[in-house]
């Protein structure tokens, strides 16, 4: 069996992936941070996406570090995980909300280290059906990852306080260990080859041997944007609504933040299994689906259960959509220009990360809802709408070149 093919070569590249999406690991403890450290909502919720600002940027650097140092995949992955451990408990020892947004930042430049190589390695060594199925697992390890630090992270908050759920990053050295004593140092030969994806043939139109950048990478990226500013925006406002509905002392907003990631891990996990049935009609899906979880989030009012509905919904449809967003990427552009369009497709699901905080609050704004209480829900049906209207741009221009 080929190397590549092998199981554990599968987990041990997917288990650095159970820690990019730490980052969101406290957004349970944000209420008590907020109230201890007398912030405001806002400044509360840059705590959780300020890490995507310097993923950003990292992500656009990694590889040229890679390449001025001479650098290799698993000694870079290493680094980057290393950071996340060591920048992921400073909180722990501080009181100053400038260090530990600083600290964060610095979080968020361990992410963006390796997270590009976490996904383009998988663009580049598989294809056809393999590779579709490996990046919905990256992705579920992502969500079970996320699941697993907000369980142990809310658990700590429940028992111990909002300081001691940043002891979570510890969790960094023990999969630095695994990757490090499973993954071989040297790259294996990666297949420069890339079988053509009805997908991308149906949103481009074009055909034969990829030569160059295609713009519907552009596009692809202002989509990651706009999916991420909602995921995240909901994952944030939900502990603030919890507190609202249940008052000032309830704790249990973790446990269904954690829960609603099961729905996005099943997504990951069932995404190769729904494309290949589906094809481009996935993004319809998950689209469709994204867009009834924010009504039925926005509309709850003081209904949790219908909130928490909603809020355990947006998973699932969002790692279909995700997924198939850098299953594209092989079929838009060049093998050698795998890695650098990741990138860019990760600092638009990153940028969107970062203002997520910002553009809601826009929304509350334009709708003239207070930013506390139950006008957190505000921006949901908004974004809701915007879903409805995207898949509605992407039916009629895919229809279009059809007719073409």
């Amino acid at each position: 069996m080929n190397k590549k093919h092998s199981m554990i070569t599968k987990l041990a590249f997917l288990s650095v992936s159970l820690m990019v999406t730490s980052a969101y690991a406290i957004q349970g403890s944000l209420p008590q941070l907020k109230a201890a450290m007398h912030i405001t909502q806002t400044q509360s919720e840059y705590l959780v996406t300020t890490p995507s600002f310097a993923v950003m940027i990292f992500v656009v650097l990694s590889p040229l570090i890679q390449q001025w140092f001479h650098i290799s995949d698993k000694k870079i992955i290493m680094a980057g995980v290393t950071i996340v451990g060591l920048a992921g408990i400073v909180p722990m020892f501080v009181n100053n909300y400038m260090v530990i947004l600083l600290s964060r930042l610095v979080l968020g430049a361990g992410y963006g280290l390796y997270n590009s190589q976490a996904i383009s390695v998988i663009s580049v060594w598989y294809d056809g059906q393999e590779r579709a199925q490996m990046l919905g697992w990256r992705a579920a390890a992502e969500q079970v990852g996320q699941a697993f630090t907000l369980t142990i992270a809310g658990l700590l908050l429940s028992y111990l306080g909002w300081r001691s759920s940043f002891a979570v990053y510890f969790l960094a050295f023990a999969v630095l260990v695994f990757f490090a004593l499973r993954v071989p140092e040297e790259s294996q030969s990666q297949d420069k080859h890339v079988d053509e994806d009805d997908l991308a043939e149906e949103l481009t139109g074009d055909e034969g041997q990829v030569k160059k950048i295609s713009p519907v990478v552009g596009l692809l990226v202002l989509f990651a944007f706009l999916l991420v500013v909602d995921y995240v925006g909901m994952e944030n406002r939900f502990p603030g609504l919890a507190v609202a509905i249940n008052g000032a002392h309830y704790t249990g907003a973790s446990m269904f933040l954690s829960l609603m990631l099961i729905g996005a891990t099943l997504g990951g996990i069932t995404y190769g299994w729904i494309q290949d049935r589906l094809g481009f009609g996935t993004v319809y899906l998950g689209l469709g689906l994204m867009a009834l979880a924010n009504f039925l989030f926005g509309f709850a009012g003081d209904n949790y259960v219908m909130m928490v509905i909603g809020l355990l919904l947006i998973g699932f449809p969002l790692q279909l959509v995700s997924p198939l967003i850098f299953n594209l990427l092989p079929d838009l552009a060049p093998a050698d220009r795998q890695p650098l369009v990741t990138s860019l497709c990760l600092i638009g699901f990153n940028f969107g990360s970062f203002f997520s905080p910002t553009i809601a609050a826009w929304t509350n704004q334009l709708t003239g809802k207070p930013m506390s209480g139950m006008g957190l829900a505000a921006p949901f049906p908004i974004y809701g709408v915007a879903l409805l209207l995207i898949a509605l741009v992407i039916f009629l221009a895919t229809r279009r070149r059809a007719v073409k």
